[in-house]
């Protein structure tokens, strides 16, 4: 019986988790193959296009190394020194590899944050910090994407501009990295404002959830800002301005591959949908959000104007640099990362433990 428990506990939940997956795949199978079908039609695109776009994308993950690195660059007490950043090249192996893991292992997210989690403190990284850098990291970049329909909706409101305004989507990119650059400086510094945010969305959330008061809102929030505060200490504006980054890039990107095609829409318009489908991709029922982002996003750029056609050869061109393109990219950084350590340290290059082990809380 003991032995029929442990196996019950080490593997039901991830039978359950497959289990999930596979229905949401089933689900949205015919929505992947109607993005798949139109692979053919990427032949059509100027092929200068795509180097572009694999840019825009390497610039966003260069934004997240750059954010590791300022929040693993920070001291681990009031009375200890700030430890020597980590290198460049660890940071951006272990995102590489987190990122790959969360698109192809069931638990998204949470797998991939605990593989990066992992390389990095087999690497000499302390154990607390990584766990605290990685949640301010978190915490920072959903943030920035909570924050995006907010600067929307003004533009929204003002009217319509011409629908070839599209390229245009690429300078307001710009724009709204330094507006929320400056929005999250003044929500570090700005106590006041900060408790004034968090009552207005607490009466608003209060409407829809009755446990939620203005005042647990606001004390959650500065909670919130106070620990994202503590693991950029130092450097507030320029883990803002690579929180920002992070998020506008791949904005760009998608942006990048509708111009491609010649596409008609309003950026605000594509910035909503960008919000909605990285919304999507959070959601852990299929890893890193498979065919509920495609179907969504897809459906989204019709919403807005974007012909039926079009929409689904520019979210397959968007996930092929966003999604597909670095999960072999990771692959290849973690495998030269075992690599590595094999020669440099033969005696501490052993296979580790799975990710679901580590989940489950045994020893590295």
């Amino acid at each position: 019986m003991g032995f029929a428990g442990g196996l019950v506990r080490r593997w039901g939940g991830r039978a359950v988790g497959l289990a999930i997956t596979g229905a949401g795949l089933y689900i949205v199978a015919p929505s992947l193959l109607s993005v798949f079908g139109t692979w053919p039609r990427l032949a059509d695109i100027e092929p200068w296009w795509f180097p572009v776009l694999a840019v825009l994308e390497a610039c966003s993950f260069a934004a997240l190394w750059w954010l590791a690195r300022l929040a693993l660059a920070r001291p681990t007490g009031g009375q200890e020194p700030a430890p020597v950043p980590a290198g460049w090249g660890t940071i951006a192996t272990a995102q590489l590899a987190g990122n790959a893991a969360s698109k192809v292992v069931p638990g998204g997210p949470a797998a991939g944050g605990v593989l990066q989690a992992r390389l990095l403190i087999q690497t000499g990284e302390p154990a607390g910090v990584v766990a605290s850098a990685l949640t301010a990291m978190g915490l920072i970049t959903t943030g920035v994407l909570l924050l995006l329909p907010v600067l929307t909706i003004p533009a929204l409101l003002i009217g319509p501009p011409p629908a070839r305004q599209l390229e245009r989507g690429l300078l307001v990119s710009l724009i709204m990295a330094i507006v929320i650059v400056g929005l999250g400086l003044t929500a570090l510094k700005w106590h006041r404002f900060l408790v004034r945010v968090g009552r207005v969305s607490g009466r608003i959330i209060h409407l829809v959830k009755r446990s939620v008061t203005p005042d647990s809102c606001a004390a959650l929030l500065v909670t919130q800002r106070d620990r994202v505060a503590a693991a950029f200490d130092g450097h507030w504006w320029a883990a803002a301005f690579a929180a920002a980054a992070n998020r506008m890039f791949d904005y760009a990107a998608l942006v990048a591959a509708l111009v491609a095609l010649d596409a008609h829409a309003r950026p605000s318009e594509v910035l909503m949908a960008y919000v909605v489908a990285q919304a999507l991709a959070m959601i852990p029922i299929t890893p890193g959000g498979l065919g509920f982002v495609d179907a969504g996003l897809t459906a989204l750029l019709v919403l807005i104007g974007v012909s039926a056609d079009t929409a689904l050869i520019g979210t397959l061109l968007y996930r092929l640099v966003s999604f597909w393109l670095p999960i072999p990219v990771g692959l290849l950084a973690w495998t030269g990362w075992r690599i590595h350590r094999h020669v440099t340290d033969p005696s501490r290059a052993q296979t580790p433990p799975s990710i679901a082990e580590d989940e489950e809380g045994q020893a590295p």
